[in-house]
């Protein structure tokens, strides 16, 4: 199944995976290198934690592959919806603690709250979807319910 991307949340994986394979790979393969000039590879301490790093590096880059090759890629710049969907930044109201609260609803790839950008699966995320300005949407939270009023939504 494909998954939707934001542009900049695409190009963000392109330039980690750039790095990885054109930077952190060449490093690596330099320090396994050194390491196997040191002699007995069974008691190298050095290579074997290059060995490891490696085997990390490969499984990100493979990781990273896989999501580009399953991501179907959204420019929110382009979109004009009366509802919210997949891109929006939503301005919400917190009644519970009376403070207002901005989030992008993004891919699961690029989900991050500490930025405020939350996956259309996740449940705020998914009780967003298709709402309005002015709506009032309640989401389960592990500490109970929790009810935000749609202030305004924008997709730039």
């Amino acid at each position: 199944m494909r998954s939707p991307i934001t542009t900049v949340g695409k190009k963000k994986i392109e330039a980690e995976l750039n790095n990885l394979i054109k930077v952190e790979r060449e490093t690596i393969k330099r320090a396994i290198a050194d390491a196997r000039a040191q002699g007995d590879l069974s008691e190298n301490a050095d290579y074997q934690y290059a060995k490891e790093k490696q085997s990390s590096i490969e499984g990100r880059i493979m990781q990273l592959q896989g999501i580009l090759a399953q991501c179907d890629e959204i420019d929110v710049n382009t979109i004009a919806s009366e509802k919210i969907v997949f891109g929006a930044y939503v301005k919400l109201f917190d009644e519970q603690k009376n403070s207002s609260v901005e989030y992008q609803i993004v891919g699961d790839d690029e989900a991050d709250i500490a930025t405020n950008k939350i996956s259309y699966k996740s449940p705020l995320g998914r009780a967003l979807i298709g709402k309005e300005d002015g709506d009032v949407v309640t989401v389960k939270a592990p500490k109970g319910e929790i009810e935000y009023e749609i202030q305004s939504f924008r997709f730039k």
